[in-house]
């Protein structure tokens, strides 16, 4: 299905696709970042320090240890805030940076690169923390949970409910503290980008919510829709930023629609890599958790047929592993890789222009 896609890439002098055997040579995820943060000029990890480290968050802090013992999701949104290295909580603004870095100043425009520093201006920086700060305030909010589905092992049901609490107001906070930096930058296009994003994240994320839970059996929607759902939920924020980011240093429309090519398809990458690492990974064990909203199960059920999909559901994992669902996925994966990839030669090469290709080869890679 994605055989004539995955050549995309193959074609050019000296671009770099993935193959079916991926990157060979793709460094391991945190040494990726590592690097790329040292093009940008500082660690991204404290992007939103600032914003992190006022005295309205640092009240919440104290707060939500009145949590500890409970199985709230909050906590382990916070703890994520703190170490993560597996997901990267600042990749988002991490890209922002780097393809700003990438595209360098507008030849339309000279006025401002004044204002550049590390060959990013202070706009597209400022726009980095404000992606960052819209990703973790829609994951705060998604640390609420249902209170009718609480088991007594949760915790107290008071302590929930103040969890949940915290969550929303925890959460409003940041999004508000990104919409005044956001209206800061005073450019309408930008705003309308991020708005659009944010609009997006909210209907990405009622789809979700209204599918059955996780442990029950999908919805029979097919990868097309799982794509248009996981863009909205997943992609849109750091494909329209990238955007925004050109807009900020006056690039023409081409390279805008580069940028959100891009981001577009290095976070599909992403959350294709993210959903089969149950299925690849050497360690995975029987039990270990996966959605049957992802990837490989909403292939595999394509190929299988419906009724037969119901009928394994109880091995379902071993079925998806024997099954087409996670190579397809893999090779999904790889398409958007090279997609990503295939955008970034309208870009110079440099540094920061490697360093994306780096972050494309680190998300597609299988061992």
């Amino acid at each position: 299905m994605w055989g004539a896609l995955l050549r995309l890439g193959s074609r050019g002098g000296g671009r770099r696709g993935l193959s079916g055997g991926g990157p060979p040579s793709a460094a391991p995820w945190s040494q990726v970042v590592s690097e790329a943060e040292k093009i940008v000029g500082y660690p991204t990890s404290f992007m939103s320090l600032r914003c992190l480290l006022s005295d309205e968050l640092s009240n919440i802090a104290m707060q939500v240890r009145k949590l500890v013992g409970t199985k709230h999701p909050l906590l382990d949104t916070a703890r994520g805030f703190v170490y993560d290295s597996r997901n990267n909580l600042q990749m988002r603004g991490l890209v922002v940076l780097l393809i700003s870095k990438a595209a360098g100043p507008s030849t339309t425009d000279l006025s401002f690169q004044h204002n550049m520093v590390s060959g990013i201006y202070s706009s597209q920086r400022s726009l980095a923390e404000i992606t960052e700060l819209i990703h973790t305030a829609f994951l705060v909010h998604r640390g609420i949970v249902n209170i009718g589905e609480l088991k007594s092992c949760d915790g107290p049901l008071k302590d929930m409910q103040f969890g949940n609490k915290m969550a929303v107001l925890s959460g409003d906070f940041l999004l508000a503290n990104a919409c005044t930096s956001l209206a800061q930058l005073q450019n309408t296009k930008v705003v309308e980008l991020i708005s659009s994003a944010i609009g997006d994240l909210v209907q990405g994320i009622y789809y979700e919510n209204s599918r059955s839970s996780e442990n029950c059996l999908t919805d029979d929607i097919g990868i097309s829709t799982w794509k248009e759902q996981v863009f909205l939920s997943h992609s849109a924020l750091l494909a329209k930023s990238c955007q925004a980011a050109m807009e900020l240093a006056k690039h023409s429309t081409e390279i805008q629609d580069m940028a959100f090519r891009y981001g577009k398809h290095m976070s599909m990458s992403h959350k294709l890599h993210s959903d089969l690492q149950p299925f690849v990974e050497e360690s995975s064990s029987d039990t270990m958790a996966f959605s049957l909203n992802c990837a490989p199960a909403v292939l595999h059920q394509e190929f299988l047929g419906r009724d037969a999909w119901i009928k394994q559901i109880r091995e379902l994992q071993e079925a998806i592993k024997a099954g087409k669902g996670v190579t397809s996925a893999i090779d999904l994966c790889r398409c958007h890789g090279n997609r990503a990839l295939a955008a970034l030669e309208s870009f110079p090469p440099s540094e920061a222009r490697a360093a994306l290709a780096n972050i494309v080869h680190a998300v597609t890679r299988f061992s």
